[in-house]
């Protein structure tokens, strides 16, 4: 049996995950000198909190060479996605554990993404195991989609983007002088980009991801698209209804991003991901 295993920083919901029968291992949170699993020791809301109440901003870790060492032990054939290598150290430490072991039916993949757009291709690779395919037939269908995978979300604050070195101070600056916040696009690197920029209130940087999606609407597979937010399910609903509005795909997912996507994003975050035919 072929085992589809991910990071915490796919945010896949963990009924989801255990449905689909996705493996999570987690990555570290440290804050305030406390150090918690994504997802296992802490939740989302209970990290914004112990910002707000300490008035500090968390740290991320990805999982040791030995802890992965211990994650793929157990399982003979298995392949792995992890949050792009551009972004975490996850990635090369999950391939030196694959390397120690020595078990040539352990693939692990860079998604060049993050947060659903590893998800989204976790739930493919689930998808094509359940349909029979074959370990390297997994593997060149993930490699097709990667490269096809979109990532699109808009901070409602730049600064948790800044001060962990995802955002320039220029751009910081932009956002908090002249309330322009960007839309973030991960780039087909794997690293993060600005995209369109959205003047004003709230509602219209989630216009502007609409609109983003509208233009590619043409082009997109409509079988799985997901609606990622950091505390603002409200935000999230709308943008699901917009959605299902325009593209009627057969499964939307609203989730929420763990704590580590949060760690770098902050609350208020929120996104579109989606694959292109």
């Amino acid at each position: 049996m072929i085992t589809i295993t991910t990071d915490s920083t796919a945010d896949l919901p963990p009924d989801l995950a255990q449905k689909r029968g996705i493996k999570v291992i987690p990555l570290w949170v440290t804050l305030n000198g406390n150090v918690y699993r994504d997802g296992i020791d802490l939740t989302t809301d209970q990290l914004f909190a112990l910002i707000q109440q300490t008035q500090q901003l968390p740290t991320t870790a990805a999982p040791s060479v030995g802890e992965f060492v211990t994650f793929f032990a157990s399982l003979s054939e298995a392949i792995h996605l992890s949050i792009s290598a551009k972004l975490s150290a996850s990635f090369q430490n999950a391939l030196l554990a694959t390397q120690e072991l020595g078990n040539p039916h352990l693939r692990v993949l860079d998604s060049l993404n993050l947060s659903s757009g590893i998800a989204w291709l976790a739930l493919k690779a689930a998808d094509l195991r359940d349909q029979g395919c074959s370990l390297a037939e997994i593997e060149g269908e993930l490699r097709t989609w990667i490269p096809k995978v979109r990532t699109a979300f808009v901070p409602e604050t730049l600064e948790y983007l800044y001060k962990g070195g995802r955002c320039n101070a220029l751009q910081a600056l932009m956002g908090s002088m002249l309330k322009i916040l960007p839309v973030i696009h991960v780039q087909a690197d794997g690293t993060l980009g600005v995209g369109e920029k959205a003047r004003g209130k709230r509602q219209r940087a989630l216009q502007t991801l609409l609109e983003g999606f509208a233009r590619q609407l043409e082009n997109v597979d409509r079988q799985r698209i997901f609606v990622t937010h950091a505390a603002c399910p409200q935000d999230a609903q709308y943008l699901a209804g917009e959605i299902q509005r325009l593209a009627s795909p057969q499964e939307l997912i609203i989730n929420e991003a763990g704590c580590v996507i949060s760690s770098h994003c902050g609350p208020g975050t929120i996104g579109i991901i989606y694959a292109l035919k």
